[in-house]
Parts: C-alpha cells; sequence; structure tokens
C-alpha cells in the first residue's frame, strides 16, 4: 500500500520535466581543481570556501531550470556520507548523521538563494552504495543494506527531505535493503540502478528483472526507478517490457567508456553533449513516465542545458 507522501510525490513530480545536476564529482575534480578524498564531495561542506564550490557548481544548473520552465531536483551532497565510505573516512555514526543533517541543511540555503528564487525544487536525500560500486568487494543482501543504509537514511528523512534516492545501485538486493530502510523512516525512495556496457547489472540481471524483484520485494513502494552512470547506448537495447513506466530518471554518463576504463581514467571524458541530448529526447519516447532528467560522469552544465533543450516540454 502506498503511503500518503509517496502518492503525494508523484503526483508533485508528474506532467513537466524536472532538471537535476550532472557529475558533480568529475566536475569538482576534473574541471574546478579540487581534490575529493574517495571521490566524495560532502567533505566540502566543512569550509566555507568548499560551501562556495559547490554553490557555484548548482548555480548553473538552477540557472537552466528557470531557463526551461523545468522544475529541480536539488541533490545532497551525500553520494558517498553513509556507513561504508564514512567509516573508511574516519567517521562515528554520530558524524555521519550531523554529516548528513548539515547536508540538508545546506541544500536548503541554495534553494533560498536568489538563484533558485521562484523554482519548483524538491529536496533529494542521496544514498550511495555501501561499497565500490563497480568492484565491490562482495554485494550486500537486502537485510545488511537496510542495516548498513539505515541510519544514512533516517538522518536524509528527520532532516526534512521530500525522497531518498539510492543511486549507483548494482545489485537488486541493495536497493531493496535502501528501499525498506526508507518505509520505515516514512520517506520515499528512488532506487538508481548502473549498468555495464551490455545493459545488465554487476550481477547479470537485466534493468526490467532488477526493478521486477525489487517491486516485489518492496510491494510496489518505490516511487520510480533510475538508470545513472552508463551511457544510454549501454542500455537502450534492452528498454522493452511492461516495466519502462516505472523508469522515472536517467542521469547518464557523458561517455561511452565502461566503469573499468573510466576508473582508470586520468583526463575527463566529456562526450558529445548535443547527441547526449537527442539520445534523452529519444528515450523521452520510449518511458512514458520519464521525468527526472540530469547526468552523471563526464556531465555538466552544457549537457544539462542541452538536454534540457531537447526535453524540457516534451512531458504530457
Amino acid at each position: 500500500m502506498q503511503s500518503p507522501k509517496l502518492r503525494d510525490l508523484q503526483a508533485r513530480m508528474s506532467g513537466k520535466v524536472w532538471l537535476s545536476d550532472g557529475g558533480m564529482e568529475t566536475t569538482l575534480i576534473f574541471q574546478d581543481g579540487i581534490d575529493l578524498p574517495h571521490f566524495a564531495s560532502f567533505p566540502l561542506l566543512a569550509t566555507e570556501a568548499g560551501r562556495e564550490s559547490l554553490r557555484r557548481y548548482f548555480a548553473g544548473y538552477l540557472a537552466e531550470a528557470r531557463t526551461h520552465g523545468a522544475g529541480f531536483v536539488l541533490g545532497t551532497a551525500t553520494w558517498r556520507s553513509g556507513k561504508g565510505w564514512g567509516e573508511i573516512m574516519g567517521l562515528s555514526a554520530d558524524d555521519i548523521d550531523a554529516v548528513n543533517r548539515d547536508a540538508v541543511r545546506f541544500a536548503r540555503t541554495i534553494a533560498a538563494s536568489p538563484e533558485a528564487r521562484g523554482l519548483d525544487i524538491v529536496f533529494e536525500g542521496v544514498v550511495g552504495p555501501h561499497g565500490d560500486a563497480y568492484a565491490p568487494d562482495r554485494l550486500l543482501n537486502a537485510a545488511e543494506a537496510e542495516e548498513a543504509h539505515g541510519d544514512q537514511v533516517r538522518s536524509l528523512a528527520s532532516a526534512g527531505v521530500d525522497f531518498v534516492t539510492a543511486t549507483t545501485i548494482a545489485n537488486a538486493a541493495e536497493g531493496i535493503g535502501i528501499a525498506r530502510a526508507a518505509s520505515k523512516a516514512d520517506v520515499p525512495a528512488v532506487v538508481s540502478f548502473t549498468v555495464e556496457t551490455d545493459g545488465r547489472l554487476l550481477t547479470g540481471q537485466t534493468l526490467g528483472e532488477a526493478i521486477a524483484e525489487t517491486d516485489a520485494a518492496t510491494d510496489g513502494g518505490v516511487a520510480w526507478y533510475g538508470v545513472n552512470c552508463a551511457h544510454p547506448d549501454h542500455f537502450r537495447q534492452t528498454l522493452t517490457g511492461s516495466w519502462l513506466g516505472r523508469l522515472g530518471q536517467i542521469r547518464a554518463n557523458a561517455s561511452r567508456k565502461s566503469h573499468a576504463e573510466l576508473d582508470n581514467s586520468t583526463e575527463l571524458d566529456a562526450g558529445d553533449a548535443a547527441e547526449l541530448a537527442r539520445d534523452y529526447r529519444a528515450l523521452m519516447g520510449v518511458l512514458p513516465n520519464l521525468r527526472v532528467l540530469g547526468g552523471c560522469c563526464g556531465t555538466d552544465v552544457r549537457h544539462v542545458a542541452a538536454i534540457a533543450g531537447q526535453c524540457a516540454h516534451a512531458a504530457g
């Protein structure tokens, strides 16, 4: 049974396009020259200089949402601020709670800025995978994932996000665990899977199989699903079946490289923004409920601007 918060969120998000940002970490590292320990952006919240870098980062995306009459999904800088990576970086449970709450407060200052005035904004609590999504030591089962992510989800929920997104998820069980933690915290959940160049998850499942397994295990309680950190060429051939209506967001990579190739890259592959935008427009013709459009590795404001130009008025 859907919760009132989930029904309200789905109703609010329907009927128009919502933009999100691009590849936060790749932009900050490769374009802004900022060192991000363990590819994590949340340490920037600890200094005023870091916060100013994040303000500048979001300003361009807010401008594109305004230009194209789109809503904006404002994600927290918390992709690697959960238990797994937090412990690697020496954070205690109390530290992790404080970081996530602070990230939500910071997101609210962005939404209150002059650049955001008048925009329709929803707050997304970002939850990344427990380990390395591309080469994990092992994959968590659903119960382990619920326990591992539970504290972060509760922190984000109590800080007032509109929903949490489990992003760059490589197996259905971890998505199930995060969605169950969200349900217990009374906050809607989105699950965004990442796939390899063959369009399959690391486990070998297709997107359709992973979505079906997650829906069955959560009584259809996930608000919508997404795909991120993969180029459209990697998964477009898998987009067939009755499950397509459950895909609501795409945050693709600019590059067609595999995850292994990207991990070993010393230079940014920004791809072709105009070509990527055309790919998104084609995806909107296949995915009837696709509403949230943004980018992942290698993308920046240029890519999201091109995507918005192709797609912002395509939703009905």
